[in-house]
């Protein structure tokens, strides 16, 4: 029998809480596409509908989440187009209700960019560097750094600890060792000046298009790191293809922020840590029942066997040239 601290949120909890708040809900409810958090659009009587955020219990302090809300409002203010969590009578962006710390969203609309097009990708770039220009302007003081014993190490022993098939396990042990092995002189080359306030999460499912405008949701993985981190995701192709859009993101980029072209050796590691971090996220995050109901093809041979292939392929890949800009 489940017993997640989600198993509490039911639908009569998420109107309460919207209207503990101040807005009238017409009890219309639709649950969004949202794991790590529980994201529900509501309706508001005589209003738009808004978007309530209620934040996994204990994976973010108060700090944390006030700093992420801030960072938000401070693009905001900037005229960036971010969505940024709306302010109560009291002055507050989070409260508590039912043992569940919420913030609530204006509603946008909007749908994913084409990441094969120049245009967009150019479009994103220059909103990117935007938001980096703000980033840079000042530290997180509660928010992470991004650090390879948090993404590869914590991730690599809980793996192998916890779910990596017994047949499979020195394999992945060998091969994930041979990889932190890479990793580590490459990360030594980021120095705290590389480093700002990011994104941090930066993909296409974060993003919704609208006006030919790029308008950035969620900022709930804000972190500190290099800049090259928000921008490499939306990469994709065969090598000169992937050269091309990065030519173009950089473009735009570099209306509004610097760009250090050695950053680009860094997108390897950072797949690589991103890759292995996933899967041990998938993991930890396996006693909640949306994740095998939503993830069905995870924790089987056939994904260990795949993602064993697909890290080789890192291995190789980090000792491939950058991407050049062209």
């Amino acid at each position: 029998m489940s017993n997640h601290p989600y198993d509490q949120l039911g639908p009569d909890t998420v109107i309460d809480a919207v209207e503990a708040a101040g807005y009238l809900s017409d009890a219309r409810l639709l649950a969004l596409n949202s794991y790590e958090n529980r994201v529900y659009q509501v309706g508001i009587e005589d209003g738009e509908p808004l978007i309530a955020k209620f934040y996994r219990p204990g994976r973010w302090t108060d700090e944390q989440i006030l700093e992420e809300h801030a960072f938000a409002a401070e693009l905001a203010d900037a005229e960036i187009p971010v969505v940024a969590p709306l302010t109560g009578a009291d002055g507050r962006t989070l409260f508590e209700h039912a043992g569940f710390r919420v913030a609530l969203f204006p509603r946008r609309g909007g749908y994913p960019p084409e990441l094969d097009d120049p245009d967009a990708l150019l479009v994103l770039g220059r909103t990117l560097g935007r938001i980096h220009r703000v980033g840079a302007a000042r530290p997180f003081r509660h928010r992470p750094a991004m650090n390879p014993k948090e993404m590869l190490d914590d991730s690599r022993a809980f793996l192998l600890e916890r779910f990596i098939p017994r047949d499979l396990r020195p394999a992945y042990e060998s091969l994930t060792a041979d990889l932190a092995d890479r990793v580590a002189p490459l990360w030594a080359e980021i120095t705290p000046a590389d480093c700002q306030r990011l994104h941090g999460d930066c993909h296409g499912g974060n993003i919704l298009w609208r006006d030919d405008n790029a308008h950035f949701v969620d900022l709930d993985d804000c972190v500190t790191g290099p800049a090259i981190q928000d921008l490499w995701m939306f990469l994709s192709g065969e090598r000169l293809q992937r050269e091309a859009l990065l030519s173009e993101l950089i473009a735009g980029y570099e209306e509004f922020m610097d760009f250090d072209p050695r950053q680009l050796r860094w997108i390897e590691t950072l797949r690589t840590l991103r890759l292995i971090r996933y899967a041990a996220w998938l993991a930890r995050r396996w006693d909640d029942p949306a994740f095998p109901h939503s993830f069905p093809w995870f924790n089987t041979d056939r994904y260990w066997a795949d993602h064993i292939l697909e890290l080789r392929e890192q291995l190789a890949a980090m000792d491939e040239e950058p991407l050049r800009l062209l």
